[in-house]
Parts: structure tokens; C-alpha cells; sequence
């Protein structure tokens, strides 16, 4: 009787194991968070390629190597919406983001102020015109993606990792005094690659990918005018590095995830080519690059989704979104740029309108400290051009020489970024006061202390 009833028992066993093993799919994990997510990418490139010129290093193209493309990821906590624009374009002009924005609230509600439009700053795209044939498109498209993407949200956690790449150098080197371009292997860089995946748990496949990278896309530009095959720049239109990386992590999983490209602070970083001073990539050049970030993004994601990691991710996500538009002092008189920042949950994305060069990141790196993992965006709702550091004035090169801004624009940029990281994170408070006197003369003070700044920045301007 005894053995009877333990064969029973152990069958019984046997049987309830066997039921788990077939119910429970390897690769499949629990997601429960307030987090919603939804993704689509869209084909930008222009109809009709042969013959037109591109931005950046102008050249006139004919035909398409590849295809330039877009990204919408939309997100919503359960009270606040945002969304992330990526595109394959040297920039993120303002009448496109502007126009960007209205039709992308239009089909999805979100409000504008919380919409980062963002540029690889790919230099071999076209420029934009929105009363073209192709700007009337890509806002088109771009309204489609957001539609498509706000329609297909789901609950999703968010997992994070780093990796490096090896492709890119600075490209300022002072001699006698003076900064000229040419290859430094000694100046600050940042070879860091920061990969955000969102995740379903439906399958070990992303449902999305933000890569995050510091590195100019202009490996097929002209540069040294004697290098074969393509001494006077690469013949056809192109997504550069950023689209060959974006591809390859699509391409490792099976077409079944859409990778997004954010570029960095990379106003004095751009490709290792030596040459005179640099020459024009080939196609062993772009493979080399595009899939050295493409493996580092796929590192990344294969890591941040083991079961250590996954006990690591968050369950709550707050997305808190703030912006102001700065008045800067330029050479020729103030300039407009606009600066945002944007939370979900622990990551704090905050942008610049132009291109920052590489010390900017480190400098916002290093006083938001552990308050929040910072991705420093460059190129984004904006194009104002070189935002070069203070200390590169001193010195010259084609940053600083290039620039609309004037030295003091770098301390209100770092400040007015500061405090917007300070309204987002939410973790420190000059006055917990909400009396409406105590808030009227905290109003009061910002504006003096401002207008004290406006006016030692025009006496530093009349003393040059």
C-alpha cells in the first residue's frame, strides 16, 4: 500500500512538473508596470535621388545606398504623455520641428511641449524646405508614425546597460596657440554607448531601442580631396553610421524590433579616417563603424535582459517633461534656442538645440552626479549650429570661429539645463512655500537674477 501510494505520489510529481516546463516558455518574463509604450518607423527618403544635393559637406548625389528613415516612440505613465522623434537628417530644423509637433499632437494628443525631435546630423541626407515635395511628406510621415505608435501601446519596463565604441576621435588639436582641425587621439571624447530597451516580456526581442552615441555622422564626406575611390565624397545618399548600426541591431533581431538613433555631444568628435586632414569612408569604412555600434547596442541589450537584471528594473515610471526657450548672447546680436528635459522614471534625457561640443555632456554628467542617469542629447528641437565651450574661444578653431554664440552662452546653457533636471527629477526644492506671495517673490528673484546675467553678459560683449 505504502509503495502504491508513493508511485502515485511521485507520478503526481512527475505529471505537475511536466505541466509547468509546458505552460512556462523560456525567454518570456513578467512585466508589470505602470509604463506604456508603442514604437513605428517610416521610410524618409526622398522619391527622387539623382542629382540632388545633400547637406552637411555639399555634393550632389545620384542614387541611394541606403535609406534614410524615421522613429516615433510614444509613452505614457497613465497621466502624462511624451514622445521621442529620431530622424536620419543633419538637423532638426526649426519650422520642421515646429511643424512636426502640431501635426504629431494632432494624431495622438500629446502635447507639443512634450515632443524631443531629434537629428543623427547625418550629412549626406537632404536639406529641408517645407513647402517641398519631401518636407510636405516627411511631416506627413512623421504624423502617420505617431498615429501608428500611439495605436499600438502596451505596458512595458525599461532595461538599461553601457558598452563602448571605437571609431571615434577628436577632432581639435591646438598648435602655437591656436586650435586647428586634425585628428587628436589625446583630446576628450566620449566612447560610451548608452542603450535603453523597452520590453513587452513577450519574447527576449525588444519592442524598442533607443542607442545613444557620441560620434558626427560624416564618414562619407569629402575630406582629403586625393583619396580614391571618392576624392570628392561618397555618390550617393546615405543614413551614415547611425542608419548602418540601427539596421544591424534590427538584423540581429529578425526585423522584429525598431532601433532608434540619439546623437550626443559630438560638435568636435567625428570619424577616425586619417588623411589630409581626414579622407572619405568607403563601404569596409561604414561596416566597420556601423557594426562596431551595432554589436556594442546588441552587448548592451543581450545583458540587460538576464534574469539579475531584470530584478533590477524599475515597476513605477514617472515621465515629468520641462522646456524653456533661452535668449542667448550671439555675435550678432541674441539668439533664441530652446532646451528641454525629459524623465522616464530613472532616465533623464536633456537636450540642446545645436551642436555641443563633447565637454558639455561631461560638465551636466558630472552635476547631476546620482540623481538620475543622464543621456545628454545634442541636434534636437533646434539647429542654432556650433555651441562651443568657453574655453574654445580662447584658442579659435572652426567650432568656436563657426559659432552664433558668444563664450557666456556656455554658463546659461549648463545653468538653464540645471534647473530644468532640477523641476523633472524633483528632488530638490528652494521653498516647499506654495503661499501665493512666497511663490510671487521666488518669481520675482528668477527674474532679477536673470536680467543681472542678461546684463553682465552685454558688458563682457562691449569689453571684447
Amino acid at each position: 500500500m505504502k509503495t502504491t501510494l508513493g508511485v502515485i505520489l511521485g507520478l503526481s510529481f512527475c505529471l505537475t512538473l511536466c505541466s509547468r516546463s509546458a505552460t512556462a516558455k523560456d525567454g518570456q518574463f513578467a512585466v508589470e508596470s505602470n509604463l506604456l509604450a508603442g514604437v513605428a518607423k517610416v521610410d524618409i527618403t526622398p522619391e527622387k535621388v539623382d542629382g540632388m544635393e545633400v547637406t552637411g559637406h555639399r555634393r550632389i548625389v545620384h542614387g541611394v545606398r541606403d535609406s534614410l528613415r524615421a522613429g516615433v516612440l510614444v509613452l505614457s505613465d497613465g497621466n502624462t504623455k511624451a514622445a521621442i522623434v529620431t530622424l536620419d537628417t543633419i538637423g532638426a530644423w526649426d519650422e520642421m520641428v515646429k511643424l512636426a509637433r502640431m501635426r504629431i499632437q494632432q494624431e495622438t494628443t500629446i502635447p507639443s511641449v512634450n515632443i524631443i525631435v531629434a537629428a543623427s546630423h547625418n550629412h549626406s541626407g537632404p536639406d529641408f524646405d517645407a513647402d517641398s515635395k519631401w518636407g510636405r511628406g516627411l511631416i506627413d510621415k512623421l504624423g502617420s508614425a505617431a498615429k501608428q505608435a500611439a495605436g499600438s501601446m502596451r505596458t512595458v519596463t525599461v532595461g538599461y546597460d553601457e558598452d563602448r565604441i571605437g571609431f571615434s576621435i577628436n577632432r581639435r588639436k591646438v598648435i602655437d596657440g591656436r586650435a586647428v582641425v586634425r585628428l587628436n587621439p589625446e583630446g576628450p571624447n566620449d566612447q560610451r554607448v548608452k542603450v535603453l530597451r523597452f520590453d513587452d516580456g513577450r519574447s527576449l526581442t525588444p519592442m524598442a531601442v533607443l542607442m545613444h552615441a557620441v560620434c558626427h555622422p560624416c564618414f562619407f564626406t569629402w575630406g582629403d580631396k586625393g583619396t580614391q575611390p571618392y576624392p570628392n565624397g561618397y555618390p550617393r545618399m546615405s543614413a551614415d553610421f547611425p542608419g548602418e548600426a540601427q539596421s544591424f541591431v534590427e538584423m540581429c533581431y529578425g526585423q522584429k524590433t525598431s532601433a532608434m538613433f540619439l546623437q550626443g555631444c559630438a560638435g568636435d568628435i567625428r570619424p577616425n579616417l586619417p588623411g589630409y586632414p581626414y579622407r572619405c569612408a568607403d563601404e569596409a569604412d561604414i561596416q566597420w563603424a556601423g557594426r562596431d555600434l551595432g554589436s556594442a547596442v546588441v552587448r548592451s541589450l543581450a545583458r540587460s535582459v538576464t534574469r539579475e537584471r531584470l530584478k533590477e528594473r524599475a515597476s513605477y515610471y514617472q515621465i515629468r517633461a520641462a522646456s524653456t526657450v533661452v535668449s542667448l548672447p550671439g555675435k550678432e546680436g541674441r539668439v533664441s534656442a530652446e532646451l528641454s528635459a525629459l524623465k522616464i522614471g530613472p532616465y533623464l534625457l536633456l537636450t540642446m538645440p545645436g551642436e555641443p561640443m563633447v565637454e558639455y555632456g561631461f560638465k551636466l554628467e558630472k552635476a547631476i552626479a546620482d540623481r538620475a542617469i543622464p543621456i545628454i542629447v545634442g541636434y534636437a528641437n533646434g539647429n542654432l549650429g556650433y555651441i562651443a565651450t568657453a574655453d574654445a574661444y580662447e584658442v579659435g578653431g572652426y567650432e568656436p570661429n563657426t559659432s552664433k554664440l558668444t563664450p557666456e552662452a556656455e554658463l546659461m546653457i549648463l545653468t538653464e539645463l540645471g534647473q530644468l533636471a532640477d523641476r523633472v527629477v524633483g528632488d530638490v526644492f528652494e521653498s516647499f512655500s506654495k503661499h501665493p506671495k512666497e511663490i510671487k517673490l521666488r518669481e520675482e528673484q528668477e527674474k532679477t537674477r536673470k536680467e543681472k546675467a542678461h546684463s553682465a553678459t552685454q558688458r563682457a560683449k562691449s569689453n571684447q
